[in-house]
């Protein structure tokens, strides 16, 4: 080729393939933290944070109220706090300029133009929020405010255009979705760049501290605080309780900036310290190298898995949900390992990187969260059970929902054990088996208790449940009867495959305490009585409980399709027919509601999306002969609950990420009804959304290298099964077996714009159940 050539050939090579490249988006360009922001639980903000970061720095722009934390139409922010795990909260820091204002104002104040406090409209178009990254111009003094984070550690960079007579207050006493109340407080100057302080908060039954360290990139002018109504200048420290806080004072010269890092702990002050020298140090001072490293850790993440072949819409949605599904929960470990038990003892893991989490409920996470993880991160749900397994040492229980390390007594049931029995069942064994299942019988036999370290601990009605078979409408919710008896298969399962065979058949026998509960005359799950008898006034759509008798969050209609470990014998007692009509025109009646019982109203929208206890309702009917139906309405889901805007994500309640990785799960074609427990687990197959999908396997855990879903001619219009492959052999059931997909190949599904009645419909293909068909 000769020179002229050469260089033509680079030109057009500059003109058509260098500008693709640099526009070709990684999964990360997909992912929107603004994403459902509107009407957003307090830990999913638009903030940033690392994968189950200790600090999810984000901005506050609400009250004290439910679903409270940041609220995307509201034209405001009052502080940029640092903890958001469930009940729990604390240090917002919030630069300000002009007159010294120490009170936060009303919500609604910066949005109707007038303040009584510190909080400043924003401008919106100025919004900007990527993983690991966020930032807004703040229009009091014009304020560009920008943050990001490590797992333990923030970092602000504030630009002022003019100079200006600036303030950055830290305040302790914030609203939050769930109200604190501070115990015993301070906060004291060490240098010039340097303050520390701790705050002893109690919400309810999580008492905790806060312990934390700020530092500057230049001097403080002056530092001062206040606490209630009394403010204070030039003073080296601050304390007390309740409404305190403190403020840094600068002369910002036109176009400075300001540079904060903070770092926090639950143990002491030495040890957020630590957090932030190990985590802040490397970088230092450098906000956009601690940005793309936030950037290319969420990266790494979300490249697990890898689609193509999909709508642009799609591929948001799918990375956006994706991102939710490790943003919320929270590690709770310093990077040295220690952290605080339940009963406040300071406590030292043997393996730092292997830390402690916190968390909402892992109520019915085994229809999403526990899918994902065991399969696309095995490592971090090793980590998972790890966590359990140590909060059991120290406090006796297994934890439901450890938020900050305490039994907080969130939800029913001991729904931790299916993420170990799944964790296990699939190979993901880096701990103690034998304590596991120790652990599991304690709290399976041993009725729950008030924790002498605060909080309750274990399942409230075990004690009758054991002696009757069920739940009595006197003591508690019958729904409990249901998810006490999937766990009791879980553990069944466990021993199994440890050899307990007396165990196995003590738990297998509960398992089916479904039966004790099924009124044959009316064909739905009915509350029962003491002496046996049901209770009269009651309708399939009534009794929604949420700390008495009746049906926890759901009712009758919803919870007599709850038996995942046993889908077979609700076909058994219900009858094919009556059990496929009825599913399907609940379907049909929940789809003019976008599948979300608004204000939970359940007698309108059966299949209620927006809450956990049907969330595998799409997936029965593979199990009944019509997966078509499955193919049909996991689409028709993905379509209408989740949305590609703030406005609209995800309606309901997103606990932590379920209904993101209900999503991500059902977008590649996959679920386990029963939680992935069985001895030999398998994935049941629904309605793919891309083209292709490629599962970067984890090879410290499974053998294969990926894993690929193909879906030939997939579009909305064909989301119709017709026909499979499993590895090029063809595939005629609509489920497969977890080895299968983790020993590497491929699945191919042909998609068409009909259902195929006669694939994977046979009696025989039904996915594997505890009972034999009838």
């Amino acid at each position: 080729m000769n020179q002229t050539l050469k260089c033509i050939v680079a030109l057009l090579w500059s003109i058509t393939v260098m500008p693709a490249m640099a526009q070709q988006k990684e999964p990360v360009d997909y992912a929107d933290p603004l994403l459902g922001t509107s009407e957003s639980r307090w830990m999913l903000n638009p903030g940033a944070t690392m994968p189950f970061g200790m600090v999810q720095l984000s901005p506050d722009n609400q009250g004290g109220v439910w679903k409270g934390g940041y609220e995307y139409t509201l034209g405001n922010v009052g502080g940029f706090s640092h903890i958001h795990s469930w009940t729990m909260a604390g240090l917002s820091v919030m630069p300000t300029v002009g007159p010294l204002n120490v009170v936060q104002g009303p919500a609604d104040g910066a949005t109707t133009g007038w303040t009584t406090g510190y909080r400043s409209r924003v401008d919106k178009a100025t919004e900007v929020a990527t993983p690991g990254y966020y930032a807004v111009t703040l229009l009091n003094g014009n304020i560009r405010t920008e943050i990001t984070a490590t797992t333990r550690a923030g970092f602000f960079r504030l630009t002022y255009p003019e100079a200006q007579d600036a303030h950055i207050l830290f305040d302790l006493d914030i609203p939050a979705e769930y109200a604190y109340e501070i115990l015993d407080a301070k906060i004291t100057k060490v240098t010039d760049k340097e303050i520390e302080g701790y705050s002893k908060q109690k919400t309810g039954f999580n008492e905790y501290t806060v312990h934390f360290v700020a530092r500057f990139n230049k001097p403080m002018k002056s530092f001062g605080g206040w606490q209630g109504k009394d403010v204070k200048s030039n003073i080296s420290d601050i304390a007390g309780k309740g409404h305190i806080g403190a403020y840094a004072d600068f002369d910002a010269a036109k176009g400075e900036v300001i540079m904060l890092q903070t770092g926090i702990s639950l143990v002491s002050i030495e040890q957020a310290r630590m957090n932030l020298e190990t985590e802040m140090n490397p970088f230092n001072w450098d906000f956009d190298a601690v940005r793309k490293h936030g950037r290319d850790t969420w990266n790494s993440l979300l490249s697990k898995i890898k689609v193509e072949g999909g709508t642009d819409i799609n591929m948001k949605k799918f990375y956006s949900n994706l991102y939710r599904s490790y943003c919320a929960r929270t590690t709770w470990s310093d990077v040295n390992g220690k952290y605080v038990d339940v009963c406040e003892n300071v406590r030292q893991l043997k393996d730092p990187q292997s830390p402690v989490y916190g968390s909402d409920a892992l109520w019915n996470t085994f229809w999403n969260l526990n899918q994902l993880w065991t399969l696309v991160n095995p490592d971090l749900a090793d980590n998972w059970v790890k966590s359990l397994l140590e909060i059991y040492k120290y406090g006796g229980w297994l934890p439901k929902g450890p938020a900050g390390i305490e039994y907080s007594g969130i939800m029913e049931a001991s729904h931790e054990i299916p993420l170990i029995v799944s964790a296990y069942m699939k190979g993901i064994r880096n701990y103690n088996a034998d304590t596991a299942f120790k652990a599991m019988l304690h709290n399976q036999t041993v009725e729950g208790i008030n924790h002498p370290c605060g909080g309750f601990a274990g399942n409230k009605f075990l004690n009758a449940y054991m002696k009757l078979g069920f739940v009595p409408d006197e003591l508690g919710q019958v729904s409990n009867t249901l998810e006490y008896a999937y766990d009791d298969w879980c553990v069944a399962q466990m021993a199994k495959a440890l050899g307990h065979d007396k165990e196995y058949k003590t738990f297998i026998k509960r398992a089916a305490n479904y039966n004790n509960v099924f009124d044959k005359e009316t064909k739905y799950i009915r509350m029962k009585h003491k002496d046996g008898t049901w209770v009269k006034d009651w309708t399939p759509y009534c009794c929604t409980s949420f700390d008495k008798s009746g049906y926890l969050e759901g009712n009758a209609w919803q919870y007599t399709f709850f038996n995942p470990h046993d889908v077979q014998q609700i076909i058994n007692l219900v009858g094919k027919d009556e059990f496929n009509n009825r599913l399907n025109e609940g379907f049909e009646k929940s789809s003019k509601f976008n599948f979300n019982a608004d204000a939970d109203i359940y007698d309108r929208v059966p299949i209620n999306h927006g809450n956990q206890p049907n969330m595998q309702a799409a997936y029965l009917f593979n199990y009944s002969g019509k997966p078509w139906l499955t193919q049909k309405w996991a689409r028709e889901i993905m379509n209408k609950y989740y949305g590609d805007s703030p406005y609209y994500g995800w309606l309901g309640d997103e606990d932590e990420g379920q209904m993101g990785a209900w999503y991500v799960m059902s977008a590649m074609g996959l679920f386990e009804t029963n939680g992935g427990a069985s001895i030999k687990p398998f994935y049941e197959i629904g309605s793919p959304l891309f083209a292709k999908t490629v599962i970067m396997l984890d090879p410290a855990y499974y053998s294969g290298k990926t894993f690929t879903i193909e879906a030939p001619n997939v579009s909305d219009t064909n989301r119709y099964i017709q026909s499979a492959t499993l590895d090029g052999k063809p595939l005629n059931k609509p489920w497969f077996y977890h080895s299968e997909l983790v020993d590497g190949g491929k699945l191919v599904l042909t998609m068409g714009p009909q259902p195929n009645p006669s694939w994977g419909s046979k009696p025989e293909d039904a996915p594997p159940s505890m009972s034999k068909r009838k």
